[in-house]
């Protein structure tokens, strides 16, 4: 009777199966230049590379009847046929659609030439193959995801020692870094349980990017400004509010362990981030010095401790943006700060040593704070000042020192 499936013994239907195969083959392939846009839109090598996968498929299939015990080898039969970089370039919901055709294709042909057993061995073959397809892309993602961790954990490592080659770029742009602008880096302790996903999520709510590293027990965040992903850098040009680093490193402190958290100073670009990075580590060691130290707290706020632990860095941010500024500016206002300060922080005595008024001093110690941004009238503040004065003075010759 016409359309009745021929009844086959199973050496028979092997039999058959591997006649028709180049025509499933043929068949399969007009089918998925019909039916799928995205097939159609390929150049012809990876076209041709998906045709592999789909005649693996059902060469793999007849093989999988013979013998159903060959299961844990589908998906080295079928994706082996492959070059590796088709993973890169056909999503796993694509390669379902294609084992979905594939499947469809070999149903309507055995439909009368087949028995039932024939059609139950295609429904469990197909199920098969589709978790191995998933399993396939699985590790391919696991293995990207190792990978990337260990590549961003090699740009960390440049950018904190400054040992940068002309790879690095291309590294960082492999790592999909959305950063642009200004750059800080944030050092503090490695958590137990370190979610990199939530420091992530973090940063782009504050319209930042982050490189992230661990380093024994030091987690280290490299922070670069980036622009919101609901909009173009020109949309944002003039209009985006610019959040402060410390906010930033605020917002970023619940995802690092117990103990201090530095944040070195900004700089402009990637290139020179290896520069905060030093202040930062520099900060973190000596954090411990100072009792009441806040969390997070600017590496530039740690000069006086740096500076005694031997951080020439240190020693060159006070001399570069406090000494030199206001010997430069007057030295009548470097004569007030010292004695200022010599003076345990009195107006009065001030006053009487340089024969002025009290309001006077309060004036010029004004105008010091207008000139480096420091105010000598806190505690804090004024420790930084004095080690300035200190670093400041024994710098300079010996003619050009100040005087008794």
């Amino acid at each position: 009777m016409a359309g009745k499936p021929v009844e086959r013994t199973k050496p028979e239907t092997l039999a058959w199966l591997r006649k028709i195969s180049g025509e499933l083959a043929t068949t399969t392939l007009k089918r998925l230049e019909d039916t799928l846009p995205w097939y159609r839109d390929m150049p012809p090598g990876r076209r041709s590379a998906v045709g592999l996968v789909a005649q693996a498929g059902i060469s793999s299939f007849i093989s999988w009847y013979d013998d159903p015990r060959s299961t844990p080898w589908i998906a080295a039969d079928v994706f082996g046929a492959a070059p590796r970089e088709l993973l890169r370039s056909v999503s796993l919901q694509q390669t379902l659609q294609l084992i979905k055709i594939t499947v469809e294709v070999v149903e309507e042909r055995v439909k009368s030439g087949g028995g039932e057993d024939l059609r139950e061995s295609i429904l469990l073959y197909s199920r098969e193959i589709a978790f191995a397809a998933a399993d396939v892309y699985a590790r391919a993602a696991e293995a990207r995801g190792l990978w990337d961790a260990r590549l961003e954990a090699l740009v960390v490592d440049s950018i904190l020692t400054g040992e940068y080659d002309d790879e690095l770029p291309s590294r960082i742009a492999a790592l999909g870094w959305h950063g642009h602008g200004e750059v800080s880096v944030l050092v503090g302790t490695a958590p137990k349980m370190l979610d990199v996903d939530q420091l992530r999520r973090t940063a782009r709510h504050m319209s930042a990017d982050v490189l992230i590293g661990v380093q024994g027990s030091r987690l280290v965040l490299v922070i670069g400004r980036a622009w919101p992903s609901s909009s173009t850098p020109e949309d944002q040009i003039g209009t985006a509010p610019i959040v402060p680093f410390l906010e930033i490193a605020q917002q970023l402190e619940p995802g690092f362990g117990a103990g201090h958290l530095v944040l070195g100073h900004e700089v402009p670009s990637l290139v020179d981030a290896s520069k905060s990075a030093k202040a930062a580590l520099a900060g973190f060691a000596v954090a411990k010095a100072w009792r009441n130290c806040p969390r997070p707290v600017h590496a530039d706020d740690l000069l006086p401790e740096r500076a005694l632990a031997g951080d020439g860095l240190a020693r060159a941010t006070l001399i570069s943006r406090i000494y030199r500024p206001l010997q430069g500016y007057s030295t009548e206002l470097l004569t007030t700060l010292w004695c200022y300060l010599d003076n345990g922080r009195s107006l009065e005595a001030t006053a009487r040593e340089l024969f002025v008024h009290p309001n006077t001093v309060r004036y010029r110690l004004k105008r010091v704070s207008e000139v480096i941004g420091w105010d000598a009238t806190g505690a804090r503040e004024a420790l930084i000042l004095q080690a300035a004065l200190i670093v400041g003075s024994i710098n300079e010759p010996d003619s050009s020192r100040r005087g008794g």
